[in-house]
């Protein structure tokens, strides 16, 4: 029988199959000895040893698309960043700190915008110019009154989605809205193995209807940028592209030498000074990284 690691703790998975059910299993020693950690988002073979109970082992970890390594995922097809437009004001720097995350691992990415009812039209507007440049999807919704709920279906239809952003943006009830048993399910397996909901930081992955899966991924408040030069971030800011040209100097940092055509740009209102700033934050940080 084949199926999907929908969640994994403490050494059991919790897989989903075609039946709509689910099992818990354990994985077999043999993928210590090969060096594969199942992970969530995983399609497997597993073999069914108590029906009644729906428990099993996992023995076999079918070829992956994709692997993700923060969050530890696999199979992902685009990740959907939450943030609030307000209550709490969006960390930018955060936000671009996903962006360049999810890049490097080659998954497109969708921003979406909570809470879009209690904030005015001027900042909604900054706030999609900011990104429709940089050619990220963004979105617009409110958890609250449903506002841009259709847009979130339309595009997760049919796709493993990983949802991701702090805490406290409604991300939880984001994934009641797509999937109203998700609470449900927690707690079922949650009963099972004697954990409450939220005393664990894993990932976690809702089946909605057909090949449509969500994937709940711990909130997070800080993101490190690590294992890259800083001569390679501006390959992450692609609204600097058609300005790079006009640079005076080849492999111009668009930091402190004159000349720069994405500063120029920058003055003239071309490039946002908000993701021009994170750029130059994370430039800095990485320069300044200890070198081990």
């Amino acid at each position: 029988m084949t199926g999907k690691i929908i969640k994994g703790i403490a050494g059991f998975y919790y897989i989903h199959t075609s039946e709509d059910r689910v099992y818990e299993c354990k994985a077999k020693g043999i993928f210590r000895n090969r060096k594969i950690k199942p992970l969530v988002g995983d399609n497997v073979e597993i073999d069914v040893v108590d029906e009644g109970n729906r428990i099993g082992n996992i023995i076999d970890v079918l070829e992956r698309k994709n692997e993700l390594i923060r969050p530890a995922v696999a199979n992902v097809d685009q990740a959907m960043v939450i943030f609030a437009a307000s209550q709490p004001e969006p960390n930018f720097n955060l936000l671009d700190r996903f962006l360049i995350m999810m890049s490097r691992q080659k998954v497109p990415c969708i921003i979406c915008f909570n809470k879009s009812d209690i904030v005015d039209g001027e900042e909604l507007k900054l706030l999609e110019e900011t990104y429709w440049k940089c050619g990220f999807d963004i979105v617009f919704i409110s958890a609250l009154t449903g506002e841009g709920f259709d847009q979130i279906k339309q595009r997760i239809e049919n796709k493993t989605t990983v949802l991701a952003g702090p805490s406290g943006v409604g991300k939880s009830t984001l994934i009641n809205l797509i999937k109203p048993e998700a609470n449900m399910e927690t707690g079922e397996i949650s009963r099972k193995i004697e954990r409450g909901r939220h005393t664990t930081r894993h990932s976690e992955l809702f089946h909605v209807s057909g090949s449509t899966y969500i994937m709940d991924t711990p909130g997070f408040t800080s993101l490190y940028i690590d294992n890259m030069e800083k001569e390679e971030l501006r390959n992450y800011f692609v609204e600097f592209d058609e300005f790079e040209p006009y640079c005076k100097f080849n492999g111009c940092a668009h930091i402190n030498e004159p000349g720069c055509g994405v500063k120029e740009a920058l003055e003239q209102g071309h490039i946002s000074k908000i993701r021009y700033d994170n750029y130059v934050f994370l430039y800095n940080e990485l320069k300044d990284k200890k070198k081990y």
